[in-house]
């Protein structure tokens, strides 16, 4: 089973970031300025940065400027959490000093996604990625260079290593990808205050002895840990499970799990190569934090946007489009 990531994102450059997250620090309690969309959590339990930009903070301004309320509430719900910020290729220097430099104002942590592999998702929805290694080893020195040493989370490459696993990714392209998965590890390792999660599939596709030898080989070892379930739906004690055994096989390794859409786990209608792609009756899952009670689980997190579309099935738009009617229904059937 593929997982479908988010294609594309708006370019934003790091003046214009800065700018529209000018509302200033947040204290302990959480609070903004009171004009701002939403408000940043409490940074004891969830340290990560709530952008009063996102796509989420803008459908509530539009819906309450038509007067519908109950939908605006709803989407509230989103649009109030954190949610990784997906790095595009354009710019990509002038986007992580955005958000670092918007979280840093607001004394949280960037959480940002890197999702440019070359021959990525194997050409489908989410296809594309950079033309060639040196390209992708001059994006991730642009990405270092604008996080430079203030605080972020990184969750590299979905699906990456997963597809080499699966076949899904050609075999004739695996020795350049486990260079360029230990290349960026190295590089965002040897700045001051970056923590690096290597994605690691998730609790549906397969077993943990089938991928811990081609995290092995991707550098692991180098990295904090790993993610699971990124853009996925199932369970956060499935996801557990599946981490805690993996693990086990990765030098006792910790990961972090995203809870975005899991709230009801995955769906079992129609077939089974669509499921991961808007399926329906899908709500939220746990809110981000890094309370979550076990040392091996280093947070929760809404590493896939909610209410970004995963491609164009069942109705959606593009990948990585907002979808409100989707959306709302996340947030309503939500926990």
């Amino acid at each position: 089973m593929y997982r479908k990531l988010r294609a594309g994102a708006v370019v934003v450059g790091a003046a214009l970031l800065v700018s529209a997250c000018s509302g200033g620090g947040d204290g302990e309690d959480g609070e903004n300025s009171s004009n701002a969309p939403v408000k940043q959590q409490p940074k004891s339990a969830d340290p990560f940065w709530v952008n009063p930009d996102s796509k989420a903070a803008q459908a509530v301004a539009d819906l309450e400027k038509d007067g519908k309320k109950d939908e605006a509430d709803a989407v509230r719900r989103i649009a109030g959490q954190p949610s990784g910020e997906w790095i595009v290729p354009e710019n990509a220097e002038s986007q992580a000093r955005g958000y670092t430099e918007a979280a840093e104002k607001a004394d949280r942590d960037a959480l940002l996604v890197l999702y440019n592999i070359p021959h990525r998702d194997c050409g489908q929805y989410s296809g594309g990625g950079a033309a060639d290694g040196d390209a992708y080893r001059e994006w991730i020195d642009q990405v270092a260079a604008g996080i430079g040493e203030r605080h972020a989370t990184v969750i590299l490459e979905p699906d990456a290593v997963q597809h080499m696993v699966d076949n899904c990714t050609p075999e004739e392209f695996h020795e350049e990808r486990y260079d360029l998965l230990n290349g960026a590890i190295g590089t965002l390792k040897g700045l001051k205050n970056t923590t690096v999660y290597l994605d690691a599939g998730n609790a549906g596709w397969g077993k943990p002895d089938e991928i811990f030898e081609a995290l092995q080989r991707s550098g692991i070892d180098q990295a904090d840990g790993f993610s699971v379930n990124v853009s996925n739906f199932y369970t956060t004690d499935e996801s557990v499970r599946y981490g805690k055994e993996l693990s086990a096989k990765v030098g006792g390794k910790p990961f972090v799990i995203d809870t975005s859409r899991n709230g009801n786990g995955p769906y079992t209608g129609g077939s089974a190569d669509e499921r991961w792609c808007n399926p329906p009756g899908r709500a939220l899952g746990e809110a981000p934090t890094t309370k979550t009670g076990d040392p091996l689980v280093k947070a929760y997190l809404w590493v896939k946007k909610p209410g970004e579309s995963d491609g164009t099935c069942k109705g959606g738009p593009k990948a990585g489009e907002w979808w409100g009617e989707y959306a709302t229904k996340l947030a309503e059937a939500g926990n």
